[in-house]
């Protein structure tokens, strides 16, 4: 089983950076592709950004050139770090983990992001 503890989230300023983390426990970090999604009140859940186990990168449109993907498969942890954050970005932000092979998708509790002057 699979349980993935988010932090990071908080209240920051338009132009403004947070770092999240998300701490993976369970077996096989390494084989999975983990995401970061976003949820905004009275919208659907979307796709921020993603790595796959080899490293490869993709990101939404909307984040593309200020938003950073990371995952450490020592530490068992995948990090983004959000710079020139804008009220926009506002959102309850879940961490994700996806293997697959046999399509086992897991999803953490969320931490809030709140971007406002």
């Amino acid at each position: 089983q699979v349980q993935l503890l988010e932090s990071g989230g908080g209240l920051v300023q338009p132009g403004g950076s947070l770092r999240l983390s998300c701490e993976f426990s369970g077996n096989h970090f390494n084989i999975y592709y983990m995401g970061w999604y976003r949820q905004a009140p009275g919208n659907q859940r979307d796709m921020v950004a993603t790595i796959a186990p080899i490293g490869t990168t993709n990101y939404a449109d909307a984040v593309q050139g200020r938003f950073t993907i990371s995952r450490d498969n020592a530490k068992n942890t995948v990090d983004l770090q959000m710079n020139s954050l804008k009220p926009e970005d506002t959102a309850v932000y879940y961490c994700n983990a996806l293997n697959r092979g046999s399509r086992n998708n897991y999803w953490g509790q969320g931490t809030q992001v709140t971007v406002s002057s």
